[in-house]
């Protein structure tokens, strides 16, 4: 039974909010709303560069990237081309990075959290480091660590290892709500 409620997290949670999250970094919005593709780009940094011979692109200052309802807002934003001028790997960091994004039209807004984001394009794996956070319509998974496969869809929680003995730190947590579609029996049944 918890097996069924933790796929059933990963396909209507994590799997279109990690999505969401690579989309949201690399400005791809392909999973998005039809709507999303067709809306502008907006980026706004206090200081953006680019360097021809290593690849790399940095934004930094209250980085906001808009696309429809495609947002993503970071401390820093550093994208780094691989030799042959491809999309390598994009990292956003802040205290903390922040993301959102509408998937479906008869869904809530997907968001999500870490101190740093990385979106390996090569691989397409994300990885969520910090005090990771991705929450829709009501489900939710905490941990110190969040990797998603974009390829194979796998999903992987680590927590944060508990030398502070505090009671739940370095543990994952995840919230799933009640099934709206079943109802359980009742006395007047």
């Amino acid at each position: 039974m918890l097996h069924n409620k933790l796929y059933n997290l990963s396909t209507t949670l994590l799997k279109p909010t990690a999505v969401s999250a690579a989309l949201l970094l690399a400005s791809v919005s392909a999973w998005a709303l039809p709507s999303d593709r067709s809306q502008q780009i907006s980026l706004v940094a206090d200081h953006a560069t680019y360097s021809d011979k290593t690849g790399v692109t940095t934004y930094s200052g209250n980085v906001v990237i808009e696309q429809g309802t495609m947002k993503v807002q970071a401390a820093s934003i550093v994208a780094q081309l691989n030799k042959n001028k491809q999309m390598s790997t994009i990292t956003a960091n802040g205290g903390p990075a922040k993301f959102q994004q509408q998937l479906e039209s008869n869904r809530g807004i997907a968001r999500g959290e870490a101190q740093k984001i990385i979106y390996y394009a090569e691989t397409g794996i994300i990885t969520l480091v910090g005090n990771a956070y991705l929450y829709q319509d009501g489900a939710s998974i905490r941990s110190n660590t969040l990797k998603y496969s974009m390829n194979k869809g796998d999903i992987e929680a680590s927590g944060a290892s508990n030398s502070q003995g505090a009671a739940g730190k370095g543990r994952v947590q995840i919230i799933i709500p009640p099934s709206s579609s079943k109802s359980a029996p009742g006395v007047r049944d």
